[in-house]
């Protein structure tokens, strides 16, 4: 509960329960697919995202793929 507190309802302030739904919903998915952990050898919690991370092209430019308006990012190669 702690990083959904500082990494997220700390930098944005809910327009009604909707928003405030919204916004949790996209950090957990945030959380337990794109993010990596430091107690986890910096692996993601449920890695799916880490399959195209494997085949991806070393010289491929790095894509950034937003949550919530930029509050949450996360950085990838494009698989080849």
């Amino acid at each position: 509960m702690l990083s959904l507190k500082s990494e997220c309802l700390d930098k944005l302030v809910p327009l009604g329960e909707r928003h405030l739904r919204l916004a949790i919903c996209e950090f957990v998915e945030h959380y337990h697919r794109e993010r990596n952990h430091q107690g986890l050898d910096n692996r993601l919690i449920t890695p799916v995202a880490a399959a195209t991370n494997d085949n991806a092209d070393p010289a491929a430019p790095i894509e950034r793929r937003q949550r919530l308006g930029g509050l949450l990012n996360y950085y990838c190669r494009p698989a080849a």
